[in-house]
């Protein structure tokens, strides 16, 4: 008896212990208290980042590309001039070079707290073949990841192109639709990666959250028929990624564009962030009283997930209508070619217009393409330069549209 009474009192401890060890991982993450996001100090976050565009979403508008916008057709046309094995290693240095840690540690340095890294499903598992898993995703994941935690950022994961494709547009690297709605295949693909990343990362603490789905279901009519269907994706996500973590917080954007929330019920998980964004529109209370009403009902967290491409005033009176009603932000992109609309910059490439003009043949059939096609070596020497371009050390900041950000440089 004396035995058994010793058991239970050792077993009690165990469990008291592993129940304190748990609380105490538990405070380690990120965490929603009502209209709040919360450190684990629990001082609240403002939220004030930028989005690593175009690094693992290339972007034919900041290649000054017409015609090939996707990172798909991006690639073809970088295929078409070096071929397929020099696109590869123009990739790999690409990767490299666009952001680096002294990129990272530049951000912090300025005053910023986070950032929104953006990402295509296909560094994870070739679109052709489901059951492969691939290293290319979690390397550069792994790498921001660390940098971030080395310079204190917040880091949020986002899925820029998702399988089957969320909008159906360039900037989901999709085929012209939003087949994720019509595909129990490609949404079960995009559960599934969610899961994965969640799996790897679980115990991250420097990462704030999951961002499920860039800009889901554009305002085009023949796609209105998916918004009741948006909600119900999200769950499935959402219950794949919280059979792994239960940890991290999750951010939801509207249908639209991410600028609709009428397609919401009330919070279905207790870690639920809702995402706007907004672009080019008129700055005053009006504009954002929508999220406003639904912040309001539910008590939630709201994130203005994307916005920018825009004048340093209008930059500056959003950022001071957002943080008005304490509402964190997030402005896309960081770095840009030939641009003032963004923090840094790097200049074009002498003689770039050799492959503008290339690029510019989209649609075109083999033969005008053979004809049209530049010198490889002059071409690979126009790359080279754009790689060496866009080095931090050799871009230029945008100082005023830095200001505009209300930025809280470090001390």
């Amino acid at each position: 008896m004396k035995k058994l009474f010793l058991y239970v009192i050792i077993l009690q401890f165990v469990l008291l212990l592993n129940c304190g060890t748990e609380t105490e991982r538990n405070n380690q993450f990120v965490r929603i208290q009502g209209r709040e996001i919360v450190a684990p100090d629990g001082e609240p976050i403002l939220l004030r980042g930028i989005g690593l565009g175009n690094w693992l979403v290339p972007e034919g508008y900041m290649f000054k590309f017409r015609g090939a916008t996707s990172p798909r057709l991006i690639n073809n046309v970088i295929s078409e001039l070096v071929g397929p094995a020099g696109a590869r290693k123009f990739w790999e240095r690409f990767r490299d070079n666009y952001i680096r840690r002294e990129d990272i540690m530049f951000l912090k340095k300025i005053g910023l707290n986070s950032v929104r890294v953006p990402f295509n499903y296909r560094l994870f598992t070739p679109e052709e073949h489901p059951e492969v898993w691939i290293d290319t995703g979690f390397k550069m994941l792994d790498r921001v990841v660390g940098w971030c935690r080395e310079a204190g950022l917040w880091v949020i994961l986002d899925m820029h192109c998702a399988p089957g494709g969320q909008t159906g547009d360039n900037i989901d690297d999709s085929w012209g639709w939003p087949w994720l709605f019509e595909s129990p295949e490609s949404r079960q693909r995009t559960a599934d990666v969610w899961r994965k990343i969640a799996e790897r990362y679980a115990g991250e603490t420097v990462i704030l959250g999951y961002d499920l789905l860039n800009e889901p279901i554009p305002h085009w009519d023949e796609v209105q028929k998916y918004n009741d269907r948006l909600e119900t994706v999200y769950k499935q996500i959402v219950a794949a990624i919280r059979e792994v973590d239960t940890n991290h917080i999750i951010f939801l954007g509207g249908r639209r564009w991410d600028n609709r929330f009428d397609v919401f019920g009330p919070p279905f998980d207790d870690k639920l962030v809702y995402t706007f964004h907004k672009y080019w529109s008129v700055v005053n209370d009006s504009s954002i009283q929508e999220y406003l009403d639904f912040r309001d009902r539910y008590n939630v967290p709201l994130w203005l997930g994307e916005s920018g491409e825009n004048t340093n005033a209008w930059i500056d009176s959003l950022t001071t209508l957002l943080e008005k009603y304490n509402i964190g932000w997030c402005y896309w992109p960081y770095k840009k070619m030939d641009s003032d609309r963004c923090i840094v910059s790097f200049q074009r490439p002498e003689e770039y217009n050799v492959i503008t003009d290339y690029a510019g043949l989209f649609g075109e059939d083999f033969a005008a393409k053979r004809k049209a096609l530049p010198d490889p070596v002059k071409t690979r020497q126009i790359l080279d330069e754009f790689l060496e371009n866009c080095l931090l050390k050799n871009c230029s900041v945008n100082e005023e549209y830095v200001r505009a950000l209300h930025p809280v440089p470090e001390e």
